[in-house]
């Protein structure tokens, strides 16, 4: 399997090396060169088998001979008895076809540790053959920073530093990242918001001379091994809902655009899927490019959902490579004209797009509503970010005779205030593992919104 550059000019690397490389050279993302398929049959046999043999079997084209297939079961295998709940991901039922997939049973209560648990163990297996030491930068509007640092803290190869806009993030959110003492973790507080972190680390992959010789590899969905993962749970829901005999509709809360690319993905490798419904917040690019053709930055809102508080969708330069032929010099030109202003897609090309997704903004009233609504009805709750992707499934699917499952990435113990607000009488429990966060010692160094100050703590404070 050869990975190619959504910008056209960097040379096409296999699975080991896009691990290892992040952004392309060009300033692209890589994807495969052709997505694998399963058929129906293939798709069928699955139902009823556990999440990481259903894993081993999607994830295995991928990596395509770069780790031994005994050793990469091992991997997957041993990746998955860190979640707390023997069906990894399991559905639960809101109403009729109506669904949510629970992603946060994982370490640190979020969908990432589904795909960055993953990561570490793959990263480690490759650097200890290669016996190479690589720096880890990544940013993060909450989730991504702690499932990051779970992931790899132990691993011995690794020099990580995650970088999370300051007082921004929930204090559950935070306290995951910064009481992680291990010599290998550094947390950095900058003073501005996601975007401000994601172009820090944008920037760092493109000029890496502060490192001294020491690679550059990245966490945040640009490294394909993250979507990778999360495809592997669209199949694992659907198969349990009757497909591949029928279709399935997905709702997605969506920030960077990489967990719903994901479900695109499945798509393009056998799943039927009818539907994929873009579940946003305030900061709506996303909704607003589907709902009028018009990809145009705003200014970032801070809201109750706050991992989704993200106005450069990275992920969607995929998607806009998917929909333009894999034609890299087009998107190398949108992508440059797009930081200057608005830009568009041609028609034929946006119609594409509006046949597979739908998408809504949901304000924090709507979300706190929804909160309360769906505890009313089930007795069930959700973190404010579930809660807009199952407000976006009742608005926006397009069918009640196919399931619709919303993708619910986080347990509502890290988002407190949101649950409150929504008439919730109490803090939602942090589960047993984690009772005693708030008592941990916090380590974090706050910097202001300057790259070179980011970039010099850093080669301070890389292991030899």
């Amino acid at each position: 399997m050869k990975y190619i550059s959504t910008r056209g000019k960097a040379p096409a690397l296999n699975f080991e090396q896009v691990l290892l490389t992040g952004l392309a050279s060009d300033g692209g993302l890589y994807v495969p060169e052709t997505y694998p398929q399963f058929s129906a049959q293939e798709i069928a046999s699955w139902s009823g088998l556990p999440y990481s043999e259903v894993a081993i079997k999607v994830i295995s084209p991928f990596v395509a001979g770069c780790i031994p297939q005994a050793e990469l079961e091992n991997i997957i295998r041993e990746t998955y008895t860190t979640f707390r709940h023997p069906a990894v991901t399991p559905l639960v039922q809101l109403g009729s076809n109506e669904w949510v997939l629970e992603l946060f049973h994982g370490p640190t209560l979020a969908f990432k540790d589904v795909a960055l648990q993953l990561l570490g163990r793959l990263l480690d297996a490759v650097l200890a053959k290669r016996q190479e030491r690589v720096v880890i930068m990544g940013a993060t509007s909450g989730d991504t920073g702690s499932a990051a640092i779970e992931g790899c803290r132990r691993c011995e190869n690794i020099d990580i530093f995650i970088l999370h806009p300051h007082q921004r993030v929930s204090d559950v959110q935070r306290k995951q990242m910064t009481t992680v003492l291990a010599p290998n973790i550094h947390n950095i507080a900058v003073q501005g918001n996601f975007d401000d972190c994601q172009q820090m680390v944008k920037d760092s992959f493109a000029d890496q001379s502060f490192l001294k010789g020491k690679p550059l590899v990245a966490v945040n969905s640009i490294n394909w091994a993250r979507i990778m993962a999360q495809v592997v749970y669209y199949f694992y829901a659907a198969v349990q809902l009757g497909a591949p005999q029928r279709a399935m509709q997905f709702s997605v809360p969506t920030g960077n655009f990489g967990d719903i690319f994901a479900g695109y993905v499945a798509k393009r490798m056998g799943l039927p899927i009818a539907q994929l419904i873009i579940a946003t917040n305030r900061n709506d690019i996303l909704h607003r490019f589907m709902s009028g053709n018009r990809l145009e930055k705003t200014e970032l809102a801070h809201t109750l959902s706050p991992s989704m508080d993200i106005m450069i969708s990275s992920n969607f330069e995929r998607m806009l490579f998917e929909l333009h032929e894999r034609d890299g010099a087009a998107i190398a030109k949108l992508m440059e004209d797009f930081k200057s202003g608005a830009v568009s897609i041609a028609a034929a090309r946006f119609a594409q797009a509006r046949a597979l997704f739908a998408s809504l903004a949901v304000d924090d009233e709507q979300t706190c509503n929804t909160i309360a609504q769906v505890l009313a009805e089930s007795e069930y709750l959700l973190d404010p970010h579930s809660a807009i992707g199952v407000e976006a499934a009742r608005q926006c699917r397009a069918s009640k005779d196919l399931p619709v499952i919303t993708l619910a990435t986080a347990h509502p113990a890290k988002f407190p205030e949101a649950v409150r607000k929504a008439g919730y009488s109490q803090d939602p429990p942090l589960p047993a593992h984690m009772s005693d966060l708030f008592a941990r010692e916090e380590r974090c160094t706050v910097l202001p919104k300057d790259l070179q100050a980011v970039q010099q703590f850093m080669t301070a404070n890389i292991r030899a």
